[in-house]
């Protein structure tokens, strides 16, 4: 979790650091001209979503981990993977836009490290548990945006989106100690974006935090690493790169 909230906060300094670059720049240099102006009156407009995603797990752990002498400790890791989209965005006002942002999350590993031994004994093992995720995600959002200044913009955006587990192993037989995860997610989405108004193309960094609402974890009362768990909610956090007409 520390690593996910480290990431995050470097990420957004980063964005808010090149977005005051870009806005001083363009106080600096009046004499530019505006580019592809008439956007600002464009009903809707269509573009592509390339983005980073460090993918991790939130545990809540059951009644049988404080009863358990072989597992002492179950926690997540963050692992990385990357995003592809397809994205189309509606002119509800001046100030709000209405986004559909469907796509692929791909080379996800989810992963649990288990710290493996007895309370009384110093002498434990770790083990990880590993489940590969390949997402279909359907994400709704509402944007809100910014005054435009000459080729800048920032906005905010928040929403809902549907995951669908292509790889899931909730159905999985004869593993004696595999974690399994549903195939079914539904999460709530916010984050800040800055658009940059080129003469071609609008491009538009973006940071984004993806909490899980539904828990994911199939229980598996036989598994002695699912027995432990209760709980298990996917976090994602994105750094996307939009391109847009």
């Amino acid at each position: 979790m520390h690593h996910l909230l480290r990431n995050k906060t470097t990420l957004f300094l980063i964005l808010s650091l090149l977005g005051n670059f870009y806005a001083s720049g363009q106080f600096s240099f009046h004499d530019k001209p505006i580019h592809r102006e008439s956007l600002d009156n464009k009903p809707y407009y269509f573009g592509i979503s390339l983005g980073y995603v460090n993918a991790t797990l939130h545990p809540s752990k059951s009644t049988y981990f404080l009863a358990s002498d072989s597992i002492l400790v179950a926690e997540p890791i963050a692992s990385p993977g990357y995003s592809v989209r397809l994205l189309a965005v509606a002119r509800l006002t001046n100030r709000f836009e209405a986004r559909f942002n469907p796509g692929l999350i791909l080379g996800i590993t989810r992963q649990v490290n288990y710290t493996l031994g007895s309370r009384e004994s110093f002498e434990n093992t770790a083990e990880i548990q590993s489940v590969q995720s390949n997402i279909a995600t359907f994400p709704i959002s509402i944007l809100f945006r910014s005054d435009r200044i000459r080729n800048f913009r920032v906005y905010m955006v928040g929403g809902v989106t549907y995951n669908y587990d292509l790889a899931s192993n909730a159905t999985a037989r004869n593993a004696d100690e595999l974690l399994k995860l549903n195939r079914n997610d539904f999460a709530a989405e916010v984050g800040l974006g800055f658009s940059f108004y080129l003469p071609f193309v609008t491009v538009s960094p973006e940071i984004k935090f993806s909490n899980g609402l539904t828990n994911v974890h199939a229980l598996d009362a036989d598994l002695k690493y699912s027995n432990v768990l209760d709980k298990l909610n996917g976090r994602m956090l994105f750094f996307t790169l939009n391109l847009t007409e």
